[in-house]
């Protein structure tokens, strides 16, 4: 099995920063110190009503960034726009409901389906990679291969919640390894993301064909006590193990 990436999600350094509406903490110092500290990308989520990351904060990151920016986005026209002017290296097109604390599920892949090819077309002809943030379905890939994305990203929220309950989640593993295989037979890189702690990650580094791992809201939380690259090194040594 090759090297498993590790994204890390900075999201939530630009929601400590807005809860006063301050200039810190800096979300483009979070992105540069997880580059330094070996993170192979930085995922941040550009949401319509701008609660965490803002469009300034994307442009600066963009310009600084060395290694791969992987931008979240809803599939609407505004964050089309806004995607193929800053051209980010990876995309990965999520739901989005304003209400939401955080993303509740996949998407929606019967909804506007012809907006959503045309969506992934435009994006791929403008050089970046692109990914649908899906729950763990065997429908979910399928449409997924439809549809032309290069790679899913599979919804981790369910087991992610039953491991941190203790309670038994093998069902949820297996939906999940089924997922991850046929995505693999398809032709499609298969990344996990939503809600992964030290514990969650372990697990499921351990099915083969995940390729990269999205981890933002309990790395961060987590740097509080004991600092970024401290975290970003115990997610490498998790899965690489």
């Amino acid at each position: 099995m090759g090297k498993i990436r590790l994204g890390v999600n900075i999201d939530h350094v630009a929601t400590v920063r807005n809860a006063r509406g301050e200039k810190y903490p800096s979300p483009l110092r979070a992105a540069l110190e997880a580059q330094k500290n070996g993170a192979d990308s930085v995922t941040i989520h550009l949401r319509e009503d701008r609660r965490h990351i803002n469009d300034l904060d994307l442009k600066k990151i963009k310009t600084k960034l060395k290694i791969p920016l992987n931008l979240e986005i809803a599939a609407t026209r505004e964050m089309l726009k806004i995607a193929l002017r800053n051209k980010p290296p990876f995309i990965c097109i999520v739901p989005e409901k304003r209400k939401e604390i955080t993303t509740e599920g996949g998407l929606n892949l019967k909804h506007n389906k012809i907006f959503l090819k045309s969506i992934i077309t435009k994006l791929k002809k403008n050089k970046s990679r692109v990914s649908l943030f899906v729950e763990p379905n065997l429908k979910d890939i399928n449409d997924s291969k439809n549809l032309k994305a290069d790679c899913v990203e599979i919804h981790t929220g369910k087991i992610c919640n039953l491991i941190n309950v203790k309670k038994n989640y093998r069902k949820e593993l297996n939906r999940i390894k089924k997922a991850v295989n046929l995505a693999n037979q398809l032709g499609l890189e298969v990344h996990a993301g939503h809600g992964l702690t030290y514990e969650s990650a372990k697990i499921l580094s351990k099915i083969a064909g995940i390729k990269e791992f999205n981890i933002g809201h309990f790395l961060i939380g987590e740097s509080i006590f004991i600092g970024l690259r401290k975290v970003i090194k115990n997610f490498q040594k998790i899965l690489k193990s």
